[in-house]
């Protein structure tokens, strides 16, 4: 996800905030919430110390998380995550919020997530690949093709992937791409998938707005968050006819009543590093973003974004959860009951997962797949996923969030029930 200040000191935790959103399926799911507890435990937590020698000779320690929430259908997968804010709670969070996703557009897989807390924007590139490494050797005890997955996240990219294969392989004595996805093209990542998470929220707003007669064509568009999610969900809904009103990143927040033109904010930014500066859009307060008028509002940055406050000022008709968490319950609340609908992150972000699982069977089987057919397979499963929690919304009368969970923890908890308890 893209690189956003968090603005939720003093609210409720990452991991409150999933439980909250477990306690409000439960009452759905009949027998099978006998087992419920199994989504309120992770199932693994590693907390490992990572010394670094920096550059100029010093030593410093860093605190890295590998967690494991669930494996009942499959090998963990999730992303890992540099920043400076990553402590425990986030990481449980985050890794819980992967069982339940995968586990809603029907993927092979459980939940898990790792992170560094570390500016890693403060790091040389020599640093940054020493800090990879040896965090790499302490969490290699519990990942693996079969066992546990990463891919990339905040802060992190196919550069450190490509480290985090290699050092896994030599310490093993042979090469095992499939150990992470999101590496580089030519060791074995996968087209199409640096875009996919972005055009996966493309696909399920879509889809949505259709159902909620809501034309995409001079649409307002308002998007938090302008990285390889944000700016690809901007390209798109351009492509489509919306107007991208207001962006905001880390740095700046933009508008233009007109639209944004976004091909040249790109350019900008790879030019820049960041959005602040660009010449055809006004700056604007940050608080501001808001209260902007627009018909679908897109957080694609960090979680805990869409506080109660926020909520109860925000003008869109649908918001399309880019990042993960960005909604808090008593948010959601808020939102339901002013009539605007929320496609859910479990759902909206998966096409970055669904695209990693196409990554991981072209890995295993060594041979690879054209962007067109990753593309229309993807398609394919997010516009069936949304289908499915669309029709499970109508069919108990809630909203999209509260369905993706009820589809998502009867396969889970089924697949828990089957298996058993082992020795019994």
């Amino acid at each position: 996800m893209d690189k956003l200040s968090y603005t939720s000191e003093g609210r409720t935790s990452a991991w409150s905030t999933y439980l909250q959103q477990i306690d409000r399926v439960t009452s759905y799911l009949g027998n099978l919430s006998r087992w419920i507890d199994t989504l309120r435990h992770p199932k693994r937590t590693l907390i490992v110390d990572i010394p670094l020698q920096m550059d100029n000779g010093t030593i410093r320690h860093f605190e890295g998380y590998r967690v494991q929430h669930n494996l009942s259908r499959g090998p963990g997968k999730g992303g890992i995550r540099y920043h400076p804010r990553v402590d425990l709670n986030e990481v449980m969070a985050l890794s819980a919020w992967m069982t339940i996703k995968c586990a809603a557009v029907n993927l092979p897989y459980g939940g898990a997530k790792g992170g560094i807390r570390v500016d890693p924007f403060k790091l040389s590139e020599g640093e940054l690949e020493r800090l990879t490494r040896r965090y790499t050797s302490e969490i290699g005890i519990i990942i693996g093709p079969q066992k546990d997955i990463p891919a990339p996240d905040v802060g992190t990219n196919s550069k450190v992937m490509a480290w985090i294969m290699d050092t896994y392989s030599m310490n093993l004595g042979n090469t095992v791409t499939g150990v992470v996805t999101g590496k580089p093209i030519h060791l074995g990542g996968s087209l199409g998938r640096e875009k996919a998470t972005g055009r996966g929220v493309f696909i399920t707003g879509c889809e949505v707005a259709s159902r909620e007669n809501i034309n995409i064509k001079n649409a307002r568009i308002a998007i938090q968050g302008f990285g390889n999610v944000g700016s690809e969900v901007a390209r798109l809904f351009e492509t489509a006819g919306g107007k991208v009103v207001v962006i905001q990143d880390h740095t700046a927040t933009l508008y233009n009543n007109k639209g944004i033109n976004i091909s040249e904010l790109v350019k900008w930014q790879n030019k820049n590093k960041n959005i602040l500066g660009f010449p055809e859009a006004d700056p604007i307060d940050k608080e501001a973003f808001w209260e902007t008028q627009m018909d679908i509002l897109i957080p694609a940055a960090l979680e805990g974004q869409i506080t109660k406050e926020r909520a109860e000022i925000i003008s869109c008709k649908l918001v399309l959860e880019g990042a993960n968490g960005p909604t808090y319950p008593d948010a959601d609340d808020v939102l339901a009951t002013r009539g605007i609908t929320v496609v859910p992150d479990v759902i909206c972000n998966a096409g970055g997962v669904t695209v990693s699982y196409f990554e991981w069977v072209q890995d295993m089987a060594s041979f690879f797949w054209s962007e067109d057919e990753i593309n229309k397979r993807s398609d394919k499963i997010m516009i069936d996923a949304m289908s499915h929690v669309w029709k499970k919304s109508k069919e108990k009368k809630c909203s999209l969030r509260t369905a993706a969970y009820i589809v998502a923890c009867e396969r889970i908890l089924m697949a828990r029930k089957d298996r058993g308890i082992y020795p019994g």
